[in-house]
C-alpha cells in the first residue's frame, strides 16, 4: 500500500483532462538530474509559498494545509509536476505553478531541495488517540511495507514520507483519493482505502500523526538515497 500524501493542497475535483503520465514522468527526471540551488529555492518559497505553508513549510492544522518540510524532494518534484500538467487537480495549484517562476523544471529542483533540507514539524496535530493500535496494526500490516516501518517512505523518494503530517491533513487525503479525487494514483491502491471504514481510516491518520522517535534513514533524505548533512 502507498498512502499518497498530497506535497500540496487545494481543491480537488474529479475530471480535470490531464497530460500524458509519459510527459510527467519525463520532466520529472528531468529536474530531478539538475543540480539543486536551495538559496534559489528559498527565495521561491518564500514569494509563491509561505502565504499558505508558512515561514517553516509547516502547514497548518486547520486550514488542512500539509507540513511539506523534511519531505522527501523525488516526491515533492512529482507532485509540483502533477500538478503542472493538471495530473493532479487543484485549481489553488495549478494557478500557482503556471507562474513564470515556477513553471520550469529548473524551480522544482530548487524548490523541493530547499522544502527537503528543512527540519520536520516536532508537534503536528493528532486525532483523538483511542485508535491507535488499531491504526498501527493496519499501518504495519498493509502500508509498512512500501512507507517503512517508520513511515518516512521509500528510498526512491516518490513513495512520501507520512509521518509529521497533521491528522486532518492525513484524513482528508485518504477520503478523497478513496473517492477517486486523485488523478495521479493508482487504481488499486483507492480500491484500497475506499475499503477502510472511517473508524480505520480515521486510526490510520491518528497513528501517523503520533509516529516519533528517530527515522532509520534520519530525517532529510534525498531521492537517491543519500542524505543531506
Amino acid at each position: 500500500m502507498s498512502v499518497i500524501i498530497a506535497s500540496v493542497v487545494g481543491s480537488l475535483a474529479v475530471g480535470v483532462a490531464g497530460a500524458s503520465p509519459l510527459t510527467v514522468d519525463e520532466k520529472v527526471r528531468n529536474a530531478l538530474q539538475l543540480d539543486q540551488n536551495v538559496k534559489q529555492g528559498k527565495k521561491l518559497y518564500e514569494k509563491h509559498c509561505v502565504q499558505c505553508h508558512g515561514p517553516q513549510a509547516l502547514g497548518s492544522a486547520e486550514k488542512v494545509i500539509p507540513s511539506l518540510a523534511g519531505q522527501r524532494r523525488a516526491y515533492l518534484v512529482k507532485q509540483l509536476a502533477d500538478f503542472s500538467e493538471q495530473e493532479r487537480a487543484s485549481r489553488d495549484m495549478h494557478g500557482v505553478v503556471s507562474r513564470r517562476e515556477l513553471s520550469n523544471e529548473q524551480a522544482w529542483a530548487d524548490l523541493s531541495g530547499y522544502l527537503n533540507s528543512l527540519p520536520r514539524t516536532s508537534f503536528p496535530q493528532t486525532g483523538d488517540g483511542r485508535g491507535l493500535e488499531l491504526g498501527e496494526a493496519i499501518f504495519q500490516d498493509q502500508c509498512a511495507s512500501c512507507h517503512e516501518e517508520d513511515g518516512r517512505g521509500d528510498d526512491d523518494g516518490f513513495i512520501p514520507s507520512v509521518r509529521d503530517q497533521h491528522y486532518s491533513y492525513l484524513v482528508r487525503q485518504m477520503r478523497s483519493i478513496a473517492s477517486w479525487h486523485r488523478l495521479n494514483v493508482d487504481a488499486d491502491f483507492v480500491r484500497y482505502l475506499d475499503s477502510l471504514d472511517t473508524e480505520e481510516a480515521t486510526a490510520v491518520a491518528d497513528y501517523l500523526s503520533r509516529m516519533r522517535g528517530p527515522v532509520k534513514d534520519r530525517d532529510r533524505m534525498n531521492s537517491d538515497g543519500t542524505v543531506n548533512n
